[in-house]
């Protein structure tokens, strides 16, 4: 059994070097560099597990104190511009759009019939991709037409969060004008996907107007299966509610504990596994991001959701007398959506998963589409009303929850209800952040400084890029 931290960083640009004279000579060759700027979303799990251990949902956990420091302290709040975490979040996604920039590059070698549709998908992922950089780091460098090179490392300046954002609305408008409605192929990115994602990107600037009119056409399109649980089993992966799902499978026998994140399974998964577990249902892991006794007690009774987040280990042992050990920061709580599962993985058992991450789906929407129809210039209350209360009477079986409060008491119980139904899916340290909550909900937090994380040192001492106010 490994521990986590017995793998050694993946320098990602050296196991992609391809060249251009060489390639892109068929329609196969641009749909294989398509499939593997898509593989770089299956990398980005850092992102997701600091979500919510910066915020108040979640402890590290882990082993002990030095268990991956670099997640320990950002759930301090004492972080600082070394973070193994952060560098490589920065790189992978960096990797992404250096992937996307070079379909970019070559996208007039050849024609072919579902060209323009390819290169939506290839928008899509940059704008994906820029957004987890500029939600995280706030300005970073910007560039659209070529790949990033070794040579262009003491060139690069980081670009207003401004332009970033623009660059962003520019590629997934693009995305959605030629993306078909419908998805070929699970994962793959479509039209509406492209709508939701913009809605999003809309929201983390204030633009309620065009998050409410972008997101409007996506409502009634995907349902709320009755029971929330079933949205994070294997069996309900791509199911209705998905609108957008990262794919893993255990079915590739390939891992390499030098490049963990690379198989096809998700790596992330083992993080969340209960520590040194023997019984049923579920497997062993490394008990990290645990759920806050904060957290699991915000859940009204009769909130379906509760269980679906949160799995109480201590009940849960003692109804089937199952053994665990406690983690660093024992809550007796575990991550529930993104747990290690029996059977769920094979070969390398640590690395392959097969949990999807649920990126966006239809609750989110509502409740983003509920948040910009009660907050734009001329708010509708009554629309944001329903969209909220359709997300409360899935969680509870009824409509005993639906709210009719209007204007700032339905924005509070809004942003509550995003805390309730997306906990433990990596939204919740963002959603504060972009609120104007985070300094009186996270301890430690420091306004003008936590808003965003550090431009990692080795960035600084390369390219000289200028580090964010307080670190």
């Amino acid at each position: 059994f490994f521990s986590c931290e017995d793998y050694v960083d993946y320098e990602a640009s050296e196991g992609y070097t391809i060249v251009a004279d060489d390639y892109f000579k068929t329609s196969a060759d641009y749909e294989a560099a398509l499939i593997g700027t898509y593989d770089v979303l299956q990398w980005n799990i850092y992102s997701i597990m600091i979500g919510d251990i910066a915020s108040d949902n979640s402890l590290c956990g882990g082993e002990s104190a030095t268990d991956v420091v670099g997640l320990q302290k950002i759930d301090d709040m004492i972080h600082d511009p070394v973070n193994d975490q952060l560098t490589s979040t920065w790189k992978w996604m960096y990797e992404g759009i250096n992937r996307a920039n070079y379909l970019v590059e070559n996208k007039d070698k050849m024609q072919f019939s579902r060209k323009a549709e390819l290169y939506g998908e290839v928008e899509f992922l940059r704008a994906y991709f820029y957004f987890e950089l500029v939600k995280i780091f706030g300005d970073v460098p910007l560039f659209t037409t070529s790949r990033l090179t070794a040579g262009d490392s003491a060139t690069l300046s980081r670009s207003p969060k401004a332009d970033v954002y623009s660059q962003i609305e520019k590629d997934l408008q693009a995305a959605i004008a030629v993306l078909p409605a419908s998805k070929s192929t699970d994962g793959r990115a479509t039209s509406f996907t492209a709508h939701a994602l913009l809605g999003k990107v809309y929201l983390y600037q204030n633009k309620f107007d065009e998050a409410a009119n972008i997101l409007e056409p996506l409502i009634g399109l995907y349902t709320l299966p009755d029971n929330p649980q079933d949205v994070f089993l294997t069996s309900g992966e791509n199911g209705p509610e998905a609108v957008f799902e990262v794919q893993h499978s255990k079915n590739s026998n390939w891992w390499d504990w030098g490049f963990p994140q690379g198989s096809e399974g998700s790596f992330g998964i083992i993080h969340h596994g209960i520590r040194g577990y023997n019984g049923t249902v579920y497997a062993a892991g490394w008990s990290f991001n645990l759920p806050s006794k904060d957290l699991f007690d915000a859940y009204a009774n009769g909130d379906k959701r509760k269980k679906t987040a949160v799995l109480d280990i201590v009940a849960w042992a003692a109804e089937t007398g199952a053994e665990y050990t406690s983690a660093y920061e024992h809550t007796g709580y575990y991550n529930h959506k993104y747990i290690p599962r029996a059977g769920s993985s094979a070969a390398q058992q640590e690395l392959n998963y097969e949990n999807n991450y649920r990126a966006i789906r239809y609750a989110d929407v509502l409740l983003m589409a509920a948040e910009a129809n009660n907050r734009k210039s001329n708010s509708e209350d009554t629309k944001a009303q329903n969209y909220l209360n359709q997300v409360r009477a899935r969680a509870f079986g009824d409509d005993s929850k639906a709210s009719s409060s209007t204007g700032t008491a339905l924005t509070s119980e809004i942003w509550e209800e995003r805390r309730l139904e997306l906990a433990m899916e990596g939204h919740r340290f963002f959603d504060l952040v972009r609120t104007g909550e985070a300094s009186t909900k996270i301890s430690g937090f420091v306004a003008g400084k936590h808003e965003v994380f550090p431009i990692p040192q080795t960035e600084i001492d390369i390219s000289g890029l200028i580090q964010n106010s307080g670190y």
